[in-house]
């Protein structure tokens, strides 16, 4: 699998449990939309949020690293790089 493969998988895996787990439309999940406000987390979410990404991902995902996801690219960009560093 090439890198903009793996990359469209990301995206697609990350939309679907996202719509699922949030509740949201998965048309709102796109890469420029800031991922707070689309997903309407507080911070029990993002308890929620860093299970499902261990879940789906295998990897947790830290409080300062949230700091700097600020929209869904970042977070892509975020996955792909601890994505790649496991492997």
């Amino acid at each position: 699998m090439d890198k903009a493969e793996a990359r469209k998988e990301i995206e697609t895996k990350t939309i679907k449990f996202l719509s699922e787990e949030f509740e949201v439309d998965p048309s709102s999940i796109t890469p420029e939309a800031p991922l707070k406000e689309t997903l309407a987390l507080d911070s029990l979410d993002y308890v929620d949020l860093v299970v499902v990404i261990e879940q789906n991902f295998g990897f947790k995902v830290k409080g300062e690293d949230f700091m700097r996801l600020t929209t869904f690219k970042d977070f892509y960009d975020h996955i792909e790089a601890e994505a790649a560093a496991k492997a």
